[in-house]
């Protein structure tokens, strides 16, 4: 994904993640990715937890909402893709086809964010940046390196967030049964697509984070209380493993091919 001086319209931007229990994250994925942690208060009188490596903001980490507590809804991690303007691209979410789940609201001098759903039910956030540009760190060890569509519906998804965002849709070949799509902003490649690995899974955002070594970090994982549900795989852009840390919140994380042996 891009440098974080280049979050053009369509490029994720921010991730965070929702759990029911924040100390319990903050154990884990600090144990896991050397994360370390500032508390900054909402205004609905909690915190918003965000992730630091070596300095440089690289996620966030909130509590659900107490209804989602309630239910028993598993941790899950939100995938933010930059916009220009919140409010006209919501305006295009609902002519596309998708929905406005949460509509633009103000995040102090930090931005303007909102929640989206595609056509196919996946949802992602928006962010218009002010002060915070998002993920001040990225394709480094312990921070976010790739962003996957995962949808059983890409034939309709697909289109909708090239004219939502003006992105470009391509297609690459991955080994896979089926061609890869990567989405594409000013000719670089800043996402991607794909069809769910089983069949059954609700269609989602997912979120890859880089780490030095992809079976360290899964024994690692796994000491500290998590699972592994996709073991270890080789591809041709790198090495990857699916986790699910204890609240039940999924992410992938991945060695790239060019980070050496």
């Amino acid at each position: 994904m891009p440098t974080r001086e280049s979050y053009k319209q369509g490029t994720p931007n921010w991730i965070d993640l929702a759990t029911p229990d924040c100390e319990a994250a903050k154990e884990f994925y600090g144990g896991l990715m050397g994360w370390e942690f500032e508390s900054n208060p909402t205004p609905q009188g909690g915190e918003y937890l965000t992730a630091c490596c070596e300095g440089k903001a690289c996620a966030g980490i909130m509590e659900q909402p107490e209804p989602m507590k309630q239910a028993g809804a598993p941790a899950a991690w939100n995938t933010y893709l930059a916009v220009d303007d919140v409010a006209e691209c919501c305006t295009k979410v609902e002519a596309g086809g998708g929905a406005v789940v949460m509509p633009p609201m103000s995040v102090g001098d930090s931005g303007e964010m909102a929640v989206i759903s595609d056509p196919s039910g996946a949802m992602c956030g928006l962010w218009q940046a002010k002060d915070s540009i998002g993920c001040e760190v990225v394709n480094e060890d312990g921070a976010l390196i790739w962003n996957e569509l995962t949808s059983d519906n890409l034939a309709k998804a697909a289109p909708f967030y090239a004219e939502t965002f003006g992105m470009e849709i391509t297609e690459e070949d991955m080994g896979g049964p089926e061609p890869y799509l990567l989405f594409n902003v000013a000719g670089e490649a800043v996402a991607g697509g794909s069809a769910p690995m089983k069949e059954g899974l609700p269609n989602y955002w997912a979120t890859y984070m880089c780490v030095p070594d992809i079976d360290t970090c899964v024994a690692k994982a796994i000491e500290l209380g998590g699972e592994a549900t996709v073991p270890a795989f080789d591809t041709p852009v790198g090495r990857m493993a699916g986790l699910k840390d204890p609240q039940g919140g999924f992410f992938m994380v991945m060695k790239p091919a060019h980070a050496g042996n």
